[in-house]
């Protein structure tokens, strides 16, 4: 992850903070608040099997000069193809850049006899089989967390939603933390792993669990207190940077962006596209809280009372419906409600595997979802 999203001018050097001999360098407000940006990580299979196949060397070959080339790049395994949008204004922006980004893919891949599919795990492949990336940050990965790394075959989907200052940031995710279950409910397309059902509808955020520094990040006072901590962490030796802080929502300096990180690769991508709506007007919300000083918190419910993920869902578009309209992703966020009705990727695939208990059957269909999505609406 943490490729380019954002052009040079968006995420040149802002304001400096140090802080015990740390200093960082953040784009925050250097460009227009509420910008988006969208990576996915896509499984590369093979035409006939659809099992995983190790070819990221021969797509990244085949799009090298294309005008689409900076937006793919390789990942951990060599099974793995990501890409990441250009900066978008609004979630049908960021539709627009998917569609073209999935459908050049796609072809890439046929052409060489492969298949491209989007979810948070390969319903039946094996990570014993699949290669490393023959690149430093990967193999230095590899030789830190060793079989934690090695296990990671799993596929996200990151959300960038852009602030206009740290301060606002900071509190834009303690203010977020109360929805990390909602979006990981709407993404979930996880339910297999090692060809078996699992039971879970993201097997993937089990297995990324054991990565060092995942999780919901803590609450910060404000970015002084997230400087620190960083500060400390890379001092002592902990991480190259914060890049390698994997929480399940994080600041991104560099983007000046405020990153949801938590979902599982959508297969869907009208899901993909109500889902980044749903980030942005979440963020512009409690960006205005900050800004009115009022409370974080008056989206969640306040009592220790348990409540099903769908009726949290809905109380929340009640709320954050408003700056949808005002963002001009109205129509997109509708596609949360469709999801809420027809269920998210997880029970797709259990629909196809319980039909004729086929894994291979769930692997082609979420090829051709895929494949479809990319096609022009």
């Amino acid at each position: 992850m943490d490729k380019q999203i954002y052009p040079p001018s968006i995420t040149g050097k802002g304001a400096s903070f140090a802080t015990g001999g740390s200093v960082f360098d953040h784009a925050f407000g250097k460009g227009e608040p509420y910008t988006l940006g969208v990576e996915e990580e896509y499984m590369l299979l093979d035409g006939e099997t659809f099992d995983l196949v190790q070819h990221i060397d021969s797509v990244l070959a085949a799009v090298h000069g294309h005008e689409l080339e900076a937006r793919i790049n390789p990942e951990l395994m060599q099974s793995v193809l990501e890409i990441a949008t250009p900066v978008c204004r609004t979630a049908a922006d960021v539709e627009e850049q998917l569609r073209k980004i999935r459908a050049y893919v796609c072809d890439v891949a046929r052409t060489d006899g492969m298949r491209v599919g989007s979810a948070g795990t390969h319903p039946f492949s094996l990570f014993e089989r699949q290669r490393i990336t023959a690149r430093d940050r990967y193999r230095n990965l590899v030789d830190q967390l060793q079989y934690v790394a090695r296990r990671e075959l799993i596929f996200g989907m990151h959300v960038h939603v852009a602030v206009d200052d740290p301060e606002k940031a900071i509190q834009v995710v303690n203010g977020l933390l109360v929805h990390l279950p909602q979006l990981l409910a709407l993404s979930a397309s996880s339910p297999f792993w090692r060809g078996e059902p699992t039971g879970l509808s993201s097997s993937r955020q089990m297995v990324f669990a054991a990565f060092p520094r995942s999780g919901p990040p803590p609450r910060f006072n404000d970015y002084a207190d997230y400087a620190a901590v960083v500060g400390q962490l890379e001092r002592t030796g902990c991480i190259a940077d914060y890049t390698h802080i994997w929480w399940d929502i994080r600041l991104h300096p560099r983007l000046g962006t405020v990153e949801i990180r938590i979902c599982d690769a959508t297969t869907r991508i009208e899901d993909v596209v109500a889902i980044t709506a749903y980030c942005q007007a979440l963020v512009k919300h409690y960006c205005e809280l900050h800004e009115r000083g009022e409370p974080l918190m008056d989206l969640a419910t306040g009592r220790r009372n348990r409540a099903a993920v769908a009726q949290l869902i809905r109380r929340t578009l009640k709320q954050i419906e408003p700056h949808a309209r005002e963002l001009g992703s109205e129509r997109e966020l509708e596609g949360i409600v469709e999801i809420l009705a027809r269920g998210n990727g997880a029970d797709r695939q259990l629909r196809v595997f319980n039909a004729n208990r086929d894994i291979v059957e769930v692997v082609r269909e979420i090829a051709d979802a895929t494949e479809v999505a990319a096609i022009p609406a």
